[in-house]
């Protein structure tokens, strides 16, 4: 009897498909080259801010009636804006390079400010630790012929070395008799002080034989 032969079924060679197996994740292709931004479409990182009400912010470079002084952050319509302040010369847009411009100058102003206070306060000192000396003529009982100003007071510290001027003398009206007076200075800045002044009867060649 002829014997029987196990034969194993042959496996038929496929050709690789172009499709991808299932299961395995697609190939990722190679992102399309971008475009290089045009001038003006970037990001505007320096635009006027605009609030919620629709108004936008400005920085006033000059003073405005009912709106502000220079160097104010303010909200206003933006028709006023454009139309009138802009123009004008009168504000600029708050963008975030102005702001910082702004603030920046504003604490420069605040440095000098606090130089020129000091300055103030040092000058009142020194007008504090003087004496002046004005002569007038008056009467055996003491009263001026005449009387001492403002002006003179003034005139008197200035020859003492503190150039001031007559709106900085406060007195409540001339002098009219001979004595020691203490007269009020203004500095400004809230800053006064006080000075010595002796009235004294005018020296004559007279009274110098006598």
């Amino acid at each position: 009897m002829a014997k029987a032969t196990d034969s194993m079924p042959t496996k038929r060679k496929t050709k690789p498909s172009g499709k991808a197996k299932t299961g395995e994740p697609p190939k990722a292709r190679p992102a399309a080259p971008t475009a290089p931004r045009q001038p003006g479409v970037e990001r505007r990182t320096n635009h006027h801010l605009r609030a919620k009400d629709g108004h936008i912010s400005v920085i006033l470079t000059q003073a405005v009636p009912h709106v502000g002084q220079p160097g104010d952050h303010v909200k206003v319509r933006p028709g006023f804006a454009r139309n009138y302040l802009i123009p004008q010369g009168l504000a600029s847009f708050a963008t975030a390079h102005n702001l910082r411009i702004i603030e920046k100058r504003r604490q420069r102003l605040k440095e000098l400010e606090q130089a020129k206070r000091a300055d103030l306060q040092n000058l009142a000192a020194q007008i504090a630790q003087r004496s002046l000396t004005i002569e007038a003529n008056a009467n055996e009982e003491g009263h001026l012929y005449g009387s001492v100003n403002a002006e003179q007071i003034a005139e008197a510290l200035k020859k003492a070395g503190f150039p001031l001027e007559t709106e900085n003398i406060l007195i409540e009206g001339p002098l009219k008799d001979l004595g020691l007076y203490t007269i009020k200075v203004l500095l400004g800045q809230d800053i006064d002080t006080e000075v010595k002044l002796w009235v004294v009867p005018t020296h004559t060649e007279e009274g110098a034989g006598a």
